[in-house]
């Protein structure tokens, strides 16, 4: 089984297993929340004329609050019962200006560029990030926006306690150095306590 295909049966696996954190309860959210939350969502600088892309969009969790407050929002997960649950949240939720990709974003081919592209909690699974964020780079528009949360966490393993799951776990100087030999002019890291967030235009 290939790093995707395990990645993708991970996922799905999580899903089967009724794991779903929009439906988390408050604690747990609040717990999420210190990789990303209110500090992540600032940094994306929405406005309703803008386009957005989630690149591990998951159930929705960061989705559902970001996606009313754009012109668009895209999001894409490996995981084709994740995209399932993603749907059924954003019907629940009356999010209408949305489409969800069930593919592997490194080989699926976008026709259009995106004023904003962000990831929370996804790039360990990417063994090329210098591809990745040159992609990236390269689907923004003019002015456009990327932000980035990476795990502090530098375990090559995800272990939950039934199976594990090979990860490549990011270093913030090597994120820094990716983000500038690919075509980003500016960066501002912010730490929280389980991460770093990254936001490069």
């Amino acid at each position: 089984m290939s790093i995707n295909e395990e990645v993708m049966r991970h996922y799905d696996l999580l899903i089967e297993e009724g794991n779903d954190p929009t439906k988390d309860p408050r604690p747990l959210m609040e717990y999420m929340d210190k990789w990303d939350g209110d500090v992540f969502i600032r940094e994306l600088c929405l406005t309703k004329e803008k386009s957005v892309l989630e690149v591990g969009v998951g159930t929705g969790r960061l989705a559902l609050r970001v996606a009313p407050f754009c012109g668009r929002f895209i999001g894409i997960d490996i995981s084709p019962k994740t995209i399932d649950r993603a749907s059924e949240n954003f019907s629940l939720y009356g999010i209408r200006n949305a489409e969800l990709i069930s593919a592997d974003f490194t080989t699926y081919n976008f026709h259009e560029k995106f004023d904003v592209i962000y990831s929370s909690l996804t790039f360990m699974h990417f063994e090329n990030k210098e591809f990745v964020v040159k992609k990236i780079f390269d689907m923004l528009d003019k002015n456009g926006r990327f932000v980035l949360s990476i795990d502090k966490n530098r375990s090559d393993i995800i272990d939950t306690g039934v199976r594990k799951i090979k990860i490549f776990p990011d270093f913030p100087e090597h994120i820094s150095r990716i983000l500038k030999s690919s075509g980003f002019v500016s960066q501002k890291i912010i730490e929280t306590e389980f991460a770093y967030i990254f936001s490069a235009m």
